[in-house]
């Protein structure tokens, strides 16, 4: 991801106005001039929609096999927001080259150069980011229980958006990928490295939870509704375990990884050099 310096320059002027808008600016060119903003949000828009589609049509195809326990136990909303399992990949590496890819090719040094108040760099990056990953993830969200009831529908075994708990659930998928971006932001920036802050990203989503799932079960039912998975995905459950925290507590508690991430950042981002 590269921009060129002439993006971020007006900010550096006085005249220009207010500092933050020109800096938003930059920032904004900086993500939509380059491939890979495009070709990750459309990895994670098709991986919502698509295998929403493709589990829900999965199961209507076998409906006739399952016992009567399975069809009770049937969420249809969960159903059809399976795919943001898959499309917060997507939405993790995107986060993460936002501000790494600058580091790996120097043009951080222009960056801070045209803008030498880094935390608003940082401020920047974040609030595009999370303006397009917000509008990409309620638009695939909707998108996909859209979809995934349409084809439920054939069994009549479809939700609808006025039931309890259906559109918090849409809602929420859509704001976890947008924190979750956030919060591999906030890891870039204090890593630096694409490969290193990725698998950082990855071992806190996916390694960490099968760690603490060995432990003792006291443990794992006291530990685990925190950690960053299960606290986020909490919002858009919508029948939540006995272990897990409620949709908005559990969401709160995501957006503090987040928020933590970022602090940290804000820190190393002025401490240590470019």
């Amino acid at each position: 991801m590269t921009a060129t310096s002439g993006a971020a320059a007006p900010a550096s002027s006085g005249s220009s106005g207010p500092l933050l808008p020109d800096v938003l600016r930059s920032e904004w060119t900086k993500l939509r001039s380059v491939r890979s903003t495009y070709w990750s949000l459309l990895a994670a828009a098709a991986s919502v929609v698509g295998l929403s589609a493709l589990i829900c049509s999965l199961y209507v195809n076998r409906y006739n096999s399952l016992s009567a326990v399975d069809r009770a136990e049937f969420n249809p909303t969960s159903f059809s927001l399976s795919g943001i399992f898959l499309a917060q990949l997507a939405i993790g590496v995107l986060g993460v080259l936002v501000i790494t890819s600058e580091f790996s090719t120097g043009m951080i040094r222009s960056t801070f150069v045209a803008v030498p108040q880094r935390r608003v760099v940082l401020a920047a990056k974040a609030t595009t980011f999370t303006a397009v990953t917000v509008v990409v993830g309620l638009v695939s969200s909707f998108a996909a229980f859209s979809v995934g009831q349409a084809i439920l529908s054939g069994r009549h075994i479809e939700a609808h958006i006025g039931q309890p708990g259906v559109l918090r659930s849409i809602i929420g998928a859509g704001l976890y990928l947008a924190v979750l971006g956030l919060l591999s932001l906030g890891i870039g920036a204090i890593i630096r490295h694409s490969a290193g802050a990725m698998a950082a990203l990855f071992g806190l989503l996916f390694v960490l939870p099968g760690v603490v799932s060995v432990l003792p079960s006291s443990w794992v039912n006291t530990i685990g509704p925190y950690l960053p998975s299960s606290a986020g995905q909490a919002i858009f459950e919508t029948a939540p375990g006995i272990h897990l925290l409620s949709p908005w507590t559990g969401f709160l508690v995501f957006c503090l990884y987040a928020a933590v991430a970022l602090g940290v950042a804000a820190v190393t981002l002025v401490r240590r050099d470019a």
